[in-house]
C-alpha cells in the first residue's frame, strides 16, 4: 500500500516542528553538526536503528564530524509523506543527546 504525498501546505506547515530541516529538490534534509567524528558516528548508527524499526530508510552521510539525511518515501514517487516526518521527528527527539547541533 502506497503512502499518500504530503501537500506543500502540509510540508510547510509541519516544518516549523522540526528545526534545522528543510525541503531541498524534493527531499526533507537535515545536518546536523557534533564534536567528534566519533560522535556523529554513533548517531548514523542510532539512526540506522530509527530507520530499520520504521522500515523507512533515507540516504544517509557520514561526514567528519557531520551527519546529513536527506528523506523521501520512494512507495509515493519519491515525496514526501508522514513517513518521513515521523523519521524527522524522531531523529530530532534524540539528537541532543549525541550532542548534535
Amino acid at each position: 500500500m502506497a503512502t499518500q504525498p504530503l501537500s506543500q501546505n502540509e510540508i510547510e506547515e509541519l516544518l516549523p516542528e522540526l528545526p534545522g530541516w528543510s525541503v531541498e529538490d524534493g527531499l526533507l534534509t537535515r545536518t546536523y553538526r557534533l564534536g567528534t567524528h566519533f560522535a556523529a558516528t554513533a548517531m548514523v548508527v542510532h539512526i540506522a536503528q530509527t530507520q530499520e524499526e520504521l522500515n523507512h530508510h533515507s540516504a544517509l552521510t557520514l561526514g567528519y564530524h557531520t551527519v546529513s539525511l536527506a528523506v523521501s518515501t520512494h512507495d509515493a514517487g519519491g515525496a514526501i509523506t508522514a513517513r518521513d516526518i515521523e523519521l524527522a521527528r524522531r531523529v530530532e527527539a534524540f539528537a541532543p543527546a549525541h550532542g548534535a547541533a
